[in-house]
């Protein structure tokens, strides 16, 4: 077997692969997100918990990687790769968004794991010290900085013609090898959110000491696991991408050579489909609550068929309240000129 064949298998079931995992991580992360986001906007019992404001902007920036993911998937699909080769703006958009929805993500993780670590503290001023509007504000400047960052560097990709879409500027080269993959997109949030969690996690196992009602101690431990299993998973998840943007971007793979490129692929779509399931975590997070924890099955319950289903009910009720005259009226006229007929 020649390996123009073998480099070309390899690319057929990468490209296979992006595709089934892409569709079904799709699938989980859109439910899972959209199902966060009803809990913890529906429920007055989340609307002025700090954690669930940043836990709601995260799945928001899920929602928007969900549908960039699906994008590519579908364009890998259609044209055997995720056109940023072919495309000088949709090479810079891509990873614009990518980088915005990552840092969101991220560090939206850490402001929950600082928050949990402040309002469980044992010291009546820590727990003063953040504040719901404080919140609002430190999100606002962050996704600002966010946004800023996120164009100026995705910007600097350039098509290659024989790399396809890079990085071509030396000084963003340097920055993403030695601070942005490593530090301000790896080892910082990692850092932050793990050992924040872990403080968050001794609080709350102490925290039936203070004289606090027993609501607030419950929603403070089910908010607390929340965030410690998210964290971990994130840890888990998001090393091996990080390890290969860095190898990615000092050693590019030329598509002269099909084997190395072929290769490059497939480890490309390995490493992809890994990091996005940190965007879908929720869903998982989401089901072990509903699973283990009564009170979140009832909150779950009370969102989905107290609130969403009467209001979808009183909907479709008032639309039908609105027809129904306009037929009686036509039966009562196709009424009346059957009785003129006879």
């Amino acid at each position: 077997m020649s390996s123009s064949s073998v480099s070309d298998g390899i690319r057929k079931f990468a490209t296979q692969y992006s595709t089934y995992t892409g569709c079904m991580i799709f699938s989980f992360g859109v439910i899972g997100n959209v199902l966060s986001l009803l809990v913890f906007t529906q429920l007055k019992l989340f609307r002025t918990n700090r954690c669930a404001f940043y836990i709601t902007i995260e799945s928001i920036s899920n929602l928007i990687y969900q549908f960039l993911s699906i994008s590519v998937t579908i364009l890998t699909t259609v044209y055997g790769d995720d056109a940023t080769g072919r495309s000088s703006i949709w090479c810079k958009l891509r990873y614009i968004l990518a980088q915005m929805c990552a840092l969101t993500t991220l560090y939206m993780i850490c402001f929950s794991a600082v928050d949990q670590f402040f309002s469980t503290n044992y010291r009546f001023n820590l727990r003063q010290m953040c504040t719901l509007k404080l919140g609002r504000y430190t999100s606002f400047i962050f996704i600002c900085f966010v946004i800023i960052h996120s164009i100026a560097l995705g910007s600097s990709y350039d098509i290659q013609p024989t790399f396809g879409c890079v990085l071509s500027n030396y000084v963003w080269i340097q920055y993403s090898t030695y601070f942005f993959y490593p530090v301000l997109d790896g080892l910082l949030p990692i850092v932050i959110a793990s050992s924040f969690s872990i403080l968050a996690y001794h609080n709350v196992r102490h925290i039936i000491r203070r004289q606090l009602p027993i609501v607030r101690r419950k929603l403070d431990k089910q908010i607390t696991a929340m965030v410690l299993m998210r964290v971990i998973a994130f840890v888990c998840l998001v090393l091996p991408y990080i390890t290969y943007r860095i190898y990615a971007i000092n050693f590019p793979t030329s598509q002269s050579m099909p084997m190395a490129y072929a290769v490059g692929r497939l480890i490309q779509a390995i490493f992809t489909s890994i990091s996005i399931i940190n965007y879908v975590v929720n869903k998982f997070s989401f089901l072990i609550h509903s699973l283990f924890s009564s009170r979140f099955r009832r909150q779950v319950k009370i969102v989905l068929v107290k609130k969403c289903w009467q209001r979808w009910k009183y909907w479709c009720c008032s639309v039908n309240n609105r027809i129904e005259p306009d037929n009686n009226i036509e039966l009562r006229n196709s009424q009346a000129e059957s009785v003129e007929n006879i």
